[in-house]
């Protein structure tokens, strides 16, 4: 199943702070996840000034539940950088098929 993942930060003071003290470990989750092909794409979402506020993932998992137990281990949740998550059922478009 594909899923279109949307994290929010939090927005108090300290936000930006734990996410760059988490960022290298998420990182190296997305590079995992990528190796197993789970990881279709992903990005920071950022304000009008640039600034990262969240995360967006395109990925694949066998089921929602498995989606929702990667993501409690991961590093933004388990850090408290991640406020809300929005997890969606999507249909990719397959390019070059």
């Amino acid at each position: 199943m594909n899923f279109v993942v949307t994290a929010m930060d939090y927005t108090d003071s300290d936000a930006i702070n734990r996410r760059m003290a988490c960022r290298e470990q998420h990182i190296e989750g997305l590079k995992a996840l990528a190796k197993s092909g789970k990881l279709k794409s992903a990005g920071a979402v950022l304000d009008d000034q640039g600034k990262m506020v969240g995360t967006s993932a395109h990925v694949e998992f066998p089921s929602r539940q498995d989606l929702e137990q990667h993501l409690a281990r991961d590093a933004y949740s388990t850090g408290r950088v991640w406020e809300k998550i929005d997890i969606r059922e999507i249909r990719l478009f397959e390019h070059g098929t």
